[in-house]
């Protein structure tokens, strides 16, 4: 779990860095397209392709292609739609998606998985229900499709390498994740894209580190986190974020939060942790 609860700490600045220096005024497609490529020069040199089977190169490929590249084409465009707390807020059905993904690749039902995952998205729902703009359901609905495209990706990386007889140093074989992000990126740019570009070094700056930081090492981190931990644990770590997010909103942009709700609710995730693993211990 350190390796999620380090990329939580990496990713609360995102939102933040988006919503107020990007968003809106650099192309979003453009934004999507440099982070991926910049992922992916990151994990080039340690490209192994001996070590990669086409099918698994292939699924690598097809996972980043929906965790990363469809879901950032998604992402960036809710910061069309909504403010940052309201991006955050409406992330808070991510561990619901991942516990029903989760059970549908299973061909199971885990109550427990779904319990723990509901208590989580109640804390994030504590923090932040409220203030929401009147025109908020088509940015909600994208907002959504980042989500389980997120959530998706997370349990088909996690299985994947499950499914995998020997173990595989997971940083010799993460570039394939980023091709598939990076095709779908470059695809949408082309067909899509507007000449709206960074005109500052500031936002320069960002891209570089949301690509190489954020994009390469956060999520080659989460994933490999996410094969560690059990199902119950990966969806409750997805909603982290949101305290961890309004915190850093709050301290370095002097935005408002209100101190008892995200006490409550960050509260009531760290219990939802707890009973996961107070569950896995009997289990």
């Amino acid at each position: 779990m350190a390796y999620l609860s380090f990329v939580t700490l990496l990713w609360a600045f995102s939102f933040s860095f988006i919503g107020v220096y990007l968003a809106g005024q650099v192309d979003a497609y453009f934004m999507v397209l440099t982070r991926t490529a910049l992922a992916l020069l990151v994990f080039l040199p340690f490209l192994r392709l001996r070590q990669l089977k086409p099918r698994l190169a292939l699924g690598l490929m097809a996972i980043g292609a929906v965790q990363l590249g469809f879901m950032y084409l998604f992402y960036y465009h809710s910061f069309l739609l909504l403010t940052v707390p309201e991006v955050l807020i409406f992330t808070i059905f991510t561990p619901l998606y991942v516990t029903l993904f989760h059970d549908l690749f299973s061909a199971r039902f885990h109550r427990r998985y779904l319990l723990t995952a509901g208590l989580a998205v109640l804390g994030a729902a504590v923090i932040r229900f409220d203030h929401l703009t009147s025109d908020f359901l088509t940015g909600f609905l994208v907002v959504q499709g980042a989500n389980l495209c997120f959530a998706a990706g997370q349990v088909g990386y996690k299985r994947l390498l499950a499914q995998q007889t020997a173990e595989l140093p997971q940083h010799q074989i993460f570039a394939c994740f980023f091709l598939g992000a990076a095709l779908v990126a470059l695809v949408a740019w082309l067909l899509l894209g507007t000449p709206r570009y960074p005109t500052s070094s500031l936002q320069w700056g960002l891209l570089l580190w949301l690509g190489a930081g954020a994009s390469g090492l956060g999520y080659f981190l989460w994933n490999k986190g996410a094969t560690r931990v059990n199902a119950g644990v990966l969806a409750i770590m997805n909603n982290a974020l949101i305290p961890a997010g309004l915190l850093v909103n709050l301290l370095i942009w002097n935005q408002s939060a209100d101190l008892l709700r995200l006490s409550i609710g960050g509260g009531l995730i760290l219990g939802s942790l707890l009973l996961n693993e107070q569950h896995s211990q009997r289990t």
